[in-house]
């Protein structure tokens, strides 16, 4: 009976007649959320215009008309918010949900794992793909091993992965652990599968994702990995884009849709310190070195300290992707061989959130993802040197913790980056600049990058100095 009403409200909540893969996922969820083991889990995969939103949307409808308990969760916080525009439901990150801070400790080592309150509620995580099984800076450093601990160890609470193998893994590994039924029966759960993998009639129309689609049936033969063309002709919504033509398009863009939802895919982050210095000074026209309106991203984790918590809803921490706008900037200076500057930073992806901080300039030109291992030691010696009149060294690095310069936000110009660092985020606009590319390069990798950039856009896909050879002629 609870089985029959979860169904008809889920397709109710469809809108639309499930395609046969939509009712077999439909049937699977139900067989999920009935099941009366406690240690059950759910993967729902599914590529870029399958029907996987739309669907993760009415189960949410259908549970919260149920009045069933539900929490939705997503790695970052641009996808989280993709996920509560989507749902209707509010969303928030992982890493906010599961770790709490331990008393008096200011640093990631003193971040602990919360414990689960919640009793008979599922726990949705979108984008799953990102989710990784290791080298994280919170808990344990292992991202699935805390989640699997922290929702299980709840009464009757159980978990779905919504996500797309096709994007990229996380770093350093080969396959996204959260969407693996291997991986998730290792915890010792019952796995329930679902794979939505036809394109609807209605995708099938849209160039981003007609190509997105044929990029993706590549990587089932990924022992001959060939040259993916792109299929310009018929489509409205992908363009190539030549280097001259760059500028004026793209301030365009910004026009038709605001810095906000624009955004450059490269493939290394020295070609993203390009893009941003060249969009500043050529686009934008700015000449200061941080000014007030440019777009920022969060390149290390920042922990806030106890008055900052309690000025901003006890949020503890600013996380390494999070995205901001600059508002003012003041008293740029220079000190132990670094610059710094205290800025105020509006978040967007959190209701517009401002926090004024100290952040360091350096890091915003740095080739690396942030500041390197040799700029982050000499800060450290330099900032400990402060405190060379304090005894202890215990005393000396409690100090350190809530020093303004070792702890200062870390940011990178965010009009251009990575697409790691884009994944799980969505723009109106995309713009991709895959570099040069030689036969070497053609690997499976390569093909789940290109994948992953080019389903980022919603609306339009730019393809920047676009080669002939990978251009299909109809």
């Amino acid at each position: 009976m609870i089985g029959e009403e979860l169904t008809y409200r889920v397709r109710l909540a469809l809108g639309v007649e499930p395609t046969a893969e939509q009712a077999a996922a439909i049937d699977t969820f139900v067989r999920f959320m009935t099941d009366a083991g406690e240690r059950v889990v759910m993967a729902m995969r599914g590529a870029a215009g399958t029907g996987k939103t739309t669907l993760a949307s009415a189960v949410v409808k259908a549970l919260t008309a149920l009045g069933w308990k539900i929490r939705l969760l997503a790695p970052t916080g641009r996808a989280a918010k993709v996920l509560s525009l989507y749902s209707g439901v509010r969303a928030g990150t992982i890493h906010r949900r599961i770790y709490r801070q331990k008393a008096l400790s200011s640093d990631m080592s003193g971040f602990r794992l919360s414990d689960n309150l919640y009793s008979d509620t599922l726990f949705i995580v979108d984008e799953a793909s990102m989710i990784a099984d290791g080298g994280g800076g919170f808990g344990t450093g292992r991202l699935l091993d805390d989640l699997m601990e922290y929702v299980y160890g709840g009464r009757n609470c159980r978990l779905m992965f919504i996500g797309d193998r096709a994007q990229l893994p996380p770093v350093g590994e080969t396959e996204s652990p959260a969407l693996s039924a291997s991986a998730l029966s290792a915890y010792g759960l019952k796995v329930y599968e679902a794979d939505l993998s036809e394109v609807l009639r209605q995708s099938a129309e849209s160039g981003i994702l007609y190509n997105a689609t044929v990029i993706r049936r590549m990587m089932a033969d990924s022992g001959n990995v060939s040259m993916p063309r792109v299929r310009f002709a018929g489509f409205a919504d992908i363009v190539s884009v030549s280097g001259e033509e760059l500028i004026e398009t793209l301030a365009t863009s910004y026009g038709e849709v605001g810095t906000d939802e624009t955004m450059v895919v490269t493939r290394s982050n020295k070609r993203a310190n390009v893009y941003n210095k060249g969009i500043r000074s050529m686009v934008l026209g700015r000449e200061e070195e941080l000014a007030a309106g440019d777009m920022v991203m969060i390149v290390k984790n920042k922990y806030l300290g106890e008055t900052e918590r309690r000025e901003h809803g006890n949020i503890e921490f600013i996380a390494n992707g999070d995205r901001a706008r600059v508002g003012k900037v003041r008293n740029v200076h220079e000190q132990h061989g670094f610059r710094f500057a205290d800025v105020t930073l509006e978040f967007p992806d959190y209701d517009g959130m401002e926090l004024v901080c100290t952040v360091v300039l350096d890091s915003l030109h740095s080739e690396a993802p942030a500041l390197t291992l040799e700029q982050s030691g000499r800060l450290f010696d330099a900032v400990m040197a402060d405190y060379a009149d304090i005894p202890r060294k215990a005393d000396r690095l409690k100090s350190l913790k809530t020093d303004k310069y070792y702890n200062a936000m870390q940011i990178k110009y965010a009009y251009a980056v990575t697409c790691h660092k884009a994944q799980g985020g969505q723009w109106a606009h995309i713009y991709v600049d895959q570099g040069y590319m030689t036969d070497e390069m053609l690997t499976p990798d390569y093909i789940h990058w290109l994948y992953t950039a080019f389903t980022r856009a919603t609306e339009k896909l730019f393809l920047v100095n676009w080669p002939k050879a990978q251009t299909e002629y109809v």
